[in-house]
């Protein structure tokens, strides 16, 4: 977890090229699709009544309000990774965090990845060139609630420095493997 333009998204794409036996959740959103986004890969788009009536018939292990739209992760894919002894990674806020931490209190690693500076974010939200200057300014407000989530994580991580950021990530997954895998023995 990170706050928006915290790194998130491209860690777990690194990870993933370098793990390629790991798998991605891919999350649900009723946000609009950037244009470099593919449904189905990125995401699942889906609209507000499609959210509602998926989250009625508890199709979500968690989801949250963010930034004005919704976002969750659907069950059943996480059960059928799960049983076949996947490792899963999420790429989630911190209420996400916290609903995977209640239901997956045994099974989950939960890893925070700060930003160098409050200017360095701004700085990766404008590059990203997919939100409006309002839109930036909601996420900056939710900055201080965020930051303040991430004693509640197992692991902490400025992410000032991409494959630095990657290697530790990729050293700290892999030793909650052993660990679990020890523990199962």
């Amino acid at each position: 977890m990170s706050p928006s333009g915290g790194g998130k998204s491209s860690i777990i794409r690194e990870i993933l090229k370098r793990h390629p036996e790991y798998k991605y959740s891919i999350s649900a959103t009723t946000r609009p699709r950037r244009h470099y986004e593919r449904d189905g890969v990125d995401y699942y788009f889906l609209s507000d009544d499609e959210f509602d009536r998926r989250l009625q018939q508890g199709d979500f292990i968690e989801w949250a309000w963010v930034h004005g739209h919704r976002y969750g992760t659907l069950k059943k894919p996480i059960e059928k990774m799960l049983a076949n002894g996947d490792v899963v990674l999420l790429d989630i806020d911190v209420i996400g965090g916290r609903n995977v931490r209640k239901l997956f209190p045994e099974n989950s690693l939960l890893i925070f990845l700060k930003p160098p500076s409050v200017e360095e974010l701004i700085r990766r939200l404008k590059g990203r060139k997919s939100e409006t200057e309002e839109q930036i300014k909601k996420r900056l407000e939710r900055l201080p609630m965020e930051m303040a989530a991430a004693d509640e994580y197992d692991v902490q991580i400025v992410n000032d420095d991409f494959e630095e950021t990657v290697r530790q990530v990729d050293r700290i997954i892999s030793e909650y493997r052993k660990k679990m895998e020890e523990r199962t023995k």
